[in-house]
């Protein structure tokens, strides 16, 4: 009987195997640069995913005909029809250098930058585009990275001990199942997660869903805010044609150097004052933020993003790291606000006053209501006018519903299969192939986990080094078990410097014990000192916490005092 299913099972997985299809290959410049995170979207299932850090990619697909197209900042759009039968179809990309037109500009007073035009009339849109679509259900893959370059010399042994080396790289993927209803409401499901190491120890990221259309973005002011021309310059950098579509291409440059403001570029579909792409960078407190994203036609008229690409990098107290976070979104099901599924032209006041002028004297006296029949005709309608009737719609809606207003409505579950999968299932659906340094940091991290989870369970035939002396332990600190599931961990000195404590010393003692029950119950008191030699000060605080309960329901009890 065993040897019956064990073939069974072969059998199934050579079928498998054998029955893959879809397509693969590489994206390069003409010069044989490879293109890393390169964008591709599949037209026909809706559907956008990355080359990898090695510039490849792999897209796993039934058989049939697809549109596959290729972006990458600063090169041409590539569109490719490939029909898939019962293998891999092999694709290899060159991509051209982005070739800009500069548009005729007409010779105005004070010798305006055509950037303004189109950034006003993008920002008199923004809110539009916020109610444009009633709903929309994607599937999101998401994965994250991490990488320590350098750290305090006086630390490197703590680090080495919990498996922490410099270059060494995390990493954590999940899929999740996605819903927006508008105007503000998100639901996020997890239904898969792998991560570096043990996999329940591994938060799943969320998906961004925060909008440039927004006039703030995590903080910081979007080039979009009806405020952005108090916080940024735009320079008109040419316009090129991309399957029909006119883009211009527009340099951010902030006023004043600081947090919080973004510099870069962002490309603005014409005549539907959309975003297409944007490539820009944000500091937060020394650390800095480098944001992609390419948008795609997903319903007519409808741009939404696909790929969303963000690179993290600085240095905090001596630690120097980066991360990346890459998400591709999927399978998007639109439904698009009937009220607002019309076309019209935006008219800039500034340039084309007489034609502003005209539009405002058939409007002048007369309801919200009639402005929005010009709207729905197809006409040109004033950003003036745009933002009344959008702001009028808007409060139109909240009357007429019973619910009261929420600024935000956010929700974030995970499966309780989520961390079952294997390694093969993640083979299977995961749409970016993985770099060699990721593979490595995979297997590098499975293995320690693995050796720390056997001393967890009190592995006897572990080498253990002889534990007669604790002398430095203060200093570098250690890991001691003190019973069964019950330890204690002593962390090692570190410090930091501030300018009103000058330089100081912390250290922390932690004890934690867990409770052999269905739920997995959990005990941790915490200690940490801290002196501080600019104050000659001692500080400290004792936590106690209790976590309890269902995983997907934890709760947790927790009493802290102290002063730090």
């Amino acid at each position: 009987m065993k040897q019956l299913l064990t073939s069974a099972i072969l059998g199934c997985l050579s079928i498998t195997l054998l029955s893959a299809q879809g397509i693969r290959g590489t994206v390069k410049s003409e010069e044989g640069e490879l293109l890393p995170f390169a964008t591709i979207y599949i037209q026909e299932l809706g559907t956008g995913t990355t080359t990898n850090g090695d510039a490849l990619f792999e897209i796993k697909t039934t058989p049939g005909n697809y549109t596959l197209v290729f972006q990458f900042v600063g090169f041409e759009a590539q569109e490719r029809s490939v029909n898939v039968s019962d293998k891999f179809v092999e694709l290899n990309i060159i991509m051209k250098p982005q070739v800009m037109v500069l548009q005729d500009i007409e010779v105005r007073a004070g010798n305006e930058d055509p950037a303004y035009t189109i950034m006003r009339k993008a920002i008199a849109k923004s809110k539009y585009h916020t109610q444009q679509v009633d709903k929309y259900t994607a599937r999101v893959y998401m994965k994250g990275t991490g990488q320590l370059k350098d750290a305090p010399f006086f630390l490197e042994k703590t680090l080495e001990k919990e498996g922490v080396e410099e270059g060494q790289v995390f990493i954590s993927e999940s899929v999740s199942e996605i819903e927006y209803t508008r105007p503000n409401t998100y639901n996020e499901k997890v239904i898969s997660i792998r991560s570096s190491g043990d996999d329940k120890n591994g938060n799943p990221n969320a998906y961004i869903n925060g909008s440039f259309y927004e006039p703030e973005v995590a903080q910081g002011v979007s080039p979009l805010s009806p405020r952005a021309f108090s916080y940024y310059k735009f320079v008109y950098e040419g316009t090129h044609r991309d399957r029909g579509f006119e883009i211009s291409k527009i340099r951010v440059i902030p006023r004043s150097q600081g947090d919080n403001v973004f510099k870069g570029y962002i490309e603005i579909v014409e005549d539907y004052w959309s975003i297409y792409s944007l490539n820009l960078a944000v500091s937060k407190l020394g650390i800095n933020f480098e944001i992609k994203q390419f948008y795609e036609p997903v319903e007519q008229n409808v741009w939404l993003p696909v790929t969303h690409d963000f690179l993290v990098d600085g240095k905090v107290f001596g630690f120097e790291f980066e991360g990346k976070y890459l998400a591709t979104v999927s399978d998007y099901k639109v439904e698009v606000n009937p009220d607002l599924a019309v076309e019209f032209e935006v008219v800039d006041e500034k340039l084309e006053k007489e034609l502003a002028t005209k539009l405002d004297k058939q409007v002048k006296n007369e309801e919200t209501k009639e402005i929005q029949e010009i709207l729905t005709s197809g006409k040109e309608v004033t950003r003036k006018q745009l933002r009344k009737l959008v702001k009028a719609y808007e409060k139109t809606e909240l009357e007429e519903t019973d619910e009261p207003e929420v600024v935000s409505n956010r929700t974030f579950k995970i499966d309780t299969l989520a961390y079952k999968n294997d390694s093969a299932y993640w083979a299977q659906i995961r749409p970016i192939p993985l770099s060699k340094d990721e593979v490595d940091g995979y297997a590098k991290i499975d293995s320690l986990s693995e050796v720390q989870q056997r001393e967890r369970d009190g592995d006897t035939l572990k080498t253990k080094k002889k534990k007669t002396k604790h002398i430095f332990d203060p200093i570098v600190g250690n890991y001691y078990k003190l019973a069964d599931k019950t330890y204690l961990h002593l962390y090692g000195l570190s410090g930091q410097f501030n300018t009103v404590d000058g330089f100081d010393l912390e250290t922390r003692l932690v004890f934690t014990k867990t409770y052999d029950n269905e739920n997995k119950n959990w005990l941790r008191i915490n200690h940490q000192s801290r002196y501080t030699f600019a104050r000659t000060a001692y500080n400290g605080i004792l936590e106690f916490r209790y976590d309890f309960g269902e995983r997907e329901k934890r709760n947790s009890i927790r009493l802290n005092g102290g002063r730090y």
